[in-house]
C-alpha cells in the first residue's frame, strides 16, 4: 500500500494498527484521499489470513474532527452546476458521490475481519461514523476527549451511517435526541448511552483495542447478527407508537419546521428502523443527498464552518504585527459584565486585576468567578484545585496602581459617558507606554472615548456579550485613529479566549447592536399596535429566532433599553426615536419600576418558584387590541427578520461592516439571528436583492420607513448583485 495519511503495521499477534496521522495539518479530516487510503487498508486486511483485525487510532493529539465540510460543499455546487447545464437525470451521480463514504464505512463493517477503534482527543462527525462502524470502541478517560455527531449545527445531519448505528444502539428517544442536539459527549456519557464499550487511560488504549482482537473479538455488527432486536422494539408496536408522535411534537417545538436537516433525521430514523441494515442505509443517504442540497445546508456550512473558520484564524488580524500573548490583563469596573471578562480571561490562563470602587465591591466581582467553577465542579467538569487555582490568578483590588504591569487594559464600568471617561483617566495614568487600552462599551462611539486617553492609536473597544462565559462573539471595533497594534492585540485576547472575533468600524450601537434592537423595538411596536404579547414572542420564536423579543429585553434590562432611548434622543433629536416605543418604556420603567429579570418583573413576572410568565398589565397599555385570527403570520416573521437584515445593510452602507463573513457571523453568535439563513446578509442573498428590496417596500408602506430598502440595497437589486460577489473575498482582493 502506498499510504500518505496513515501508517500501518503489524505486531506478532497478527493484529494490525492504522494510525491516521495526516501530514501537514494539526487535526485529521476526512478527504477523499483518505478514504482511498482507507479503503485499501481493509482491503488489505481482510485478504490477509496473517491479518487478526485492524484497531484504528490517531498520531495526533486529537482523533478527527470529521469530514472537510468544503468537501461537501463541493458536491452542492457539483449538483447545481450539472442539473443546470444537464439537466436533474444527469446530476443522478450527485447521489453516488454522497454515499460514498457510508459505503466505505459499511464495507469495513463487513469485510470479515475484527476493527477496533482507539479515540484520544475529539473524534466528530465522520470521524465517529467510523468509530460506530468499527466492531469495538475504546476511548481515552483524558479530560479532552469528546465524540458526537455535530452536523446538524451546521445544516446537516449525519450521512454516513451515524443516524442507522446510534439508532439500533440506544432506545430511539434518547438516539433522536442525540442527533437533534448534536453535543460532544465526554467519555463516560458515551459509555453510559453503550455509544462505546470502553473507557481507559491514554497510554493504554491502543493496547485494550489490540487485546480485544487478539482474545477473539467479532467482526460483526449486532445488527448483523441474527436475531437482533432494536432496542425500543419494532417501529409499528405499541412501545414504538410511544416514541414518535412526542418525537415529531419536540421536533416541530424545537426547530419551527425550520431546519429540514432535523425533519430529515426523524425520515431516516422512522423508515431505516424498519428496513435490513444495508436498505436503511440507501435510505439515509438519499435523505443526506436531498439536504446536502438544500439552501439552509449550503447557507451554514459557509457560515459556521468555512467563514467562522476563517475569522477564528485571525482573517482580519493586520498580518504585519508579530503576535502577543496578553499576560497580564486589567479589569476595571466588577459588575456583571466586568467580573465575567475577569472569569473568562482567568480561564483562559492569564492573570487579571480586577479594579472596583473599594474592596468589597472588587471581591463581590470576584465572587461571581468562584460561583462559576463551582458550578462546574457540581456538574463534573471541572476540580477544586481548578478553581482554586483560577482564583489566585485574580487580583481584585480598587487601586489603579495593580495596573501599572498589565498589557491589556479592559474597562467594563456603567455604560456611561462620565463614569467611563473617570476611570480611563485614572488607568491611563499609571498604565505601560506600551499598553493596549479597550472599552467594553455596547453602544457609545469609540471614537469620542479614545478622547479620554492620552495615546488614541493604542484605545480600541472590545464588546462582549451577556453572559460573557457562554457567548462566543466579541466585536472588535476601531475608532477613527485606532491603529494596527491595537487592532492585532485585541483579537489575540479574544482568540486566546476560544472567542471569535468580528471586526466593525466605529458607529452608534456599532453592528450587533444596530440590529438586535430593530428586532426589539419591533417587539415594542407590534406589542402597541395591539398584537397579543404571546403572538409577539411566539412569531419572532418562528421567525428562527432564539427568544422572542420582550423576553430578549427583560435579559438585557428594559431600563437599558429606556437609558439608550434617551441618549439617542439627547445626540441626534427626538426624529431618530419612536414616539410610541418612548411611551412604553417610560410607562414599564418610570410609572411601574419593570426593569426586567434583575428585578424579577419586566414585561415577563419572574416568580422565586415556578417560569417566568408574560405580565397580565401589558394588556391594559395597548390602546387598542387586535384579533390573532386577522393577522398576518407571515407577514410578522418576516418584519422581525427584515427589521434586522435591512440594518445590516445599512451598517454595510455606512462602512461599519466591510466583510459579509463577519455580519452573518456576528449575527448568529451576537443575537442568535435565525441560523437557517446564514446569518443576516445571507438572509437578503438568499432571497435575492430584487425580491427583498421589493419585500422591504411592502413593509416599509404598511409599517413605516424604518423598512425602507437604503441606496446601496437598490443598486444591488437594480444590477443582481449579492454582498459577497460585491464584498465578499474576491472584491475585496481586487
Amino acid at each position: 500500500m502506498n499510504l500518505v495519511n496513515f501508517r500501518f503495521e503489524t505486531d506478532a499477534d497478527g493484529v494490525a494498527l492504522l494510525t491516521w496521522d495526516m501530514p501537514g495539518r494539526s487535526m485529521n479530516v476526512i478527504t477523499q484521499e483518505v478514504m482511498a487510503e482507507l479503503d485499501a487498508a481493509i482491503d488489505a486486511v481482510a485478504s490477509d489470513a496473517g491479518v487478526k483485525g485492524c484497531v484504528i487510532t490517531s498520531g495526533k493529539d486529537a482523533f478527527s474532527g470529521g469530514a472537510d465540510l468544503t468537501m461537501l460543499e463541493g458536491f452542492g455546487a457539483q449538483y447545481a452546476r450539472v442539473a443546470k447545464a444537464e439537466g436533474v437525470e444527469k446530476a443522478a451521480q450527485f447521489f453516488d458521490g454522497t454515499r460514498s463514504l457510508s459505503l466505505l464505512y459499511r464495507k469495513l463493517e463487513t469485510c470479515g475481519k475484527p476493527f477496533a477503534v482507539a479515540i484520544d482527543g475529539v473524534c466528530l462527525g465522520g470521524a465517529f461514523e467510523l468509530a460506530l462502524a468499527c466492531h469495538y470502541r475504546v476511548v481515552s478517560d483524558d479530560a479532552k476527549t469528546r465524540v458526537g455527531l455535530p452536523e446538524v449545527k451546521v445544516g446537516l445531519f449525519p450521512g454516513a451511517g451515524g443516524t442507522q448505528r446510534v439508532a439500533r444502539l440506544m432506545n430511539t428517544g434518547d438516539a433522536l435526541q442525540m442527533l437533534f442536539k448534536g453535543d460532544q459527549l465526554r467519555p463516560q456519557a458515551a459509555k453510559t448511552m453503550g455509544l462505546v464499550h470502553e473507557i481507559a487511560p491514554a497510554g493504554d488504549i491502543v493496547a485494550r483495542a489490540k487485546a480485544w482482537i487478539a482474545s477473539g473479538g467479532k467482526g460483526v455488527a449486532p445488527w448483523d447478527e441474527q436475531g437482533f432486536r432494536l432496542p425500543s422494539g419494532k417501529v409499528h408496536s405499541p412501545a414504538g407508537m410511544m416514541v414518535w408522535p412526542a418525537a415529531n411534537a419536540i421536533y416541530r417545538r424545537e426547530t419551527q419546521d425550520n431546519y429540514p436537516a432535523v425533519k430529515a433525521i426523524l425520515h431516516a430514523v422512522y423508515e431505516g428502523l424498519q428496513l435490513p441494515m444495508d436498505l436503511a442505509l440507501r435510505v439515509e443517504s438519499r435523505w443526506f443527498a436531498k439536504i446536502l442540497r438544500s439552501p439552509q445546508a449550503r447557507a451554514m456550512i459557509r457560515t459556521l464552518f468555512v467563514s467562522m473558520g476563517e475569522l477564528n484564524k485571525g482573517a482580519r488580524r493586520p498580518a504585519g504585527v508579530p503576535a502577543s500573548a496578553p499576560r497580564k490583563v486589567g479589569v476595571l469596573g466588577a459588575g456583571f459584565m466586568g467580573a465575567s471578562i475577569a472569569y473568562v480571561t482567568a480561564n483562559a490562563g492569564m492573570q487579571v486585576t480586577l479594579i472596583d470602587r473599594d474592596q468589597e465591591s472588587a471581591d463581590k466581582g470576584k465572587q461571581l468567578s468562584h460561583k462559576l467553577m463551582t458550578d462546574q465542579i457540581m456538574k463534573g467538569r471541572a476540580r477544586t484545585a481548578d478553581r482554586d487555582a483560577l482564583l489566585a490568578r485574580i487580583h481584585a483590588t480598587p487601586d489603579y496602581a495593580a495596573l501599572a504591569d498589565c498589557d491589556l487594559v479592559v474597562e467594563a464600568v456603567f455604560e456611561d459617558r462620565a463614569v467611563k471617561a473617570d476611570a480611563t483617566r485614572k488607568a491611563a495614568a499609571v498604565m505601560r507606554p506600551d499598553a493596549i487600552f479597550a472599552s467594553n462599551t455596547s453602544t457609545l462611539p469609540i471614537t469620542s472615548l479614545a478622547g479620554n486617553f492620552p495615546r488614541p492609536a493604542d484605545f480600541i473597544g472590545v464588546h462582549f456579550f451577556s453572559p460573557v462565559e457562554r457567548m462566543m462573539l466579541v466585536e472588535v471595533i476601531l475608532g477613527e485613529r485606532t491603529g494596527e497594534r491595537a487592532l492585532a492585540t485585541a483579537m489575540d485576547f479574544v482568540r486566546a479566549l476560544r472567542k471569535t472575533p468580528i471586526v466593525v468600524n466605529d458607529s452608534r450601537g456599532f453592528f450587533a447592536n444596530r440590529c438586535v434592537l430593530n428586532f426589539v423595538r419591533e417587539g415594542h411596536l407590534m406589542l402597541m399596535e395591539g398584537v397579543p404579547s404571546a403572538m409577539i414572542e411566539n412569531m419572532a420564536r418562528q421567525a428562527g429566532m432564539p427568544v422572542g423579543p420582550l423576553s430578549l429585553n427583560d435579559e438585557v434590562g428594559v431600563d437599558l433599553a429606556w437609558k439608550i432611548l434617551q441618549a439617542t434622543k439627547a445626540d441626534l433629536g427626538a426624529s431618530a426615536i419612536d414616539a410610541a416605543q418612548e411611551r412604553l418604556l417610560d410607562v414599564l420603567v418610570n410609572q411601574h419600576g419593570r426593569l426586567g429579570r434583575k428585578n424579577a418583573k419586566g414585561f415577563y413576572d419572574y416568580p422565586e418558584k415556578g417560569q417566568k410568565r408574560l405580565w397580565d398589565g401589558l394588556a391594559g397599555l395597548q390602546g387598542v387590541k387586535l384579533d390573532p385570527d386577522s393577522l398576518d403570520r407571515e407577514e410578522m416573521k418576516q418584519r422581525f427578520l427584515v427589521c434586522q437584515a435591512v440594518e445590516a445593510a445599512r451598517t454595510v452602507e455606512d462602512g461599519v461592516i466591510v466583510d459579509p463573513r463577519e455580519a452573518d457571523v456576528g449575527s448568529i453568535l451576537g443575537f442568535g439571528f435565525a441560523p437557517f439563513t446564514g446569518g443576516v446578509l445571507s438572509y437578503i442573498d438568499g432571497m435575492g436583492a430584487r425580491a427583498f428590496v421589493a419585500l422591504c417596500d411592502r413593509l416599509a408602506a404598511r409599517h413605516g420607513e424604518r423598512f425602507a430598502p437604503n441606496a446601496l440595497l437598490r443598486d444591488m437589486a437594480a444590477k443582481g448583485e449579492t454582498f459577497y460577489a460585491r464584498f465578499g473575498a474576491a472584491a475585496r482582493a481586487a
